[in-house]
């Protein structure tokens, strides 16, 4: 009987491990990667984007945007202000609902 728990017990040892295992070597991974330098390209990619963050602040809007940019960003703009009607269309619009009336009217 004893041995019959045990070996029931071992098997859910058994079953349990693997995924235990799987779940902290994924975890370790993510952990020892973050406690040791970045990969060479990482670094090389995470500079250039905090780089053009840097360069976008400072130029109010897309980097190395020249005068041809601007154009057609304008005609584009003019086009769809034509197609649909007023509004600022370089702002996300904000949306404004009306909350329902739950009220009974008389019958």
């Amino acid at each position: 009987m004893i041995l019959h728990r045990v070996l029931r017990l071992s098997a859910l040892l058994r079953a349990a491990l693997p995924v235990h295992l799987r779940r902290n070597v994924g975890l370790s991974a993510v952990l020892f990667n973050k406690a040791k330098e970045l990969d060479p390209v990482q670094k090389l990619f995470l500079d250039k984007i905090r780089e053009y963050n840097t360069k976008s602040k400072q130029a109010g809007g897309p980097v190395d945007a020249g005068p041809e940019f601007q154009k057609d960003m304008n005609e584009a703009l003019a086009r769809l202000q034509r197609a649909y009607g007023e509004g600022d269309l370089t702002k996300f619009p904000e949306f404004k609902f009306q909350e329902p009336n739950f009220e009974e009217t008389p019958k």
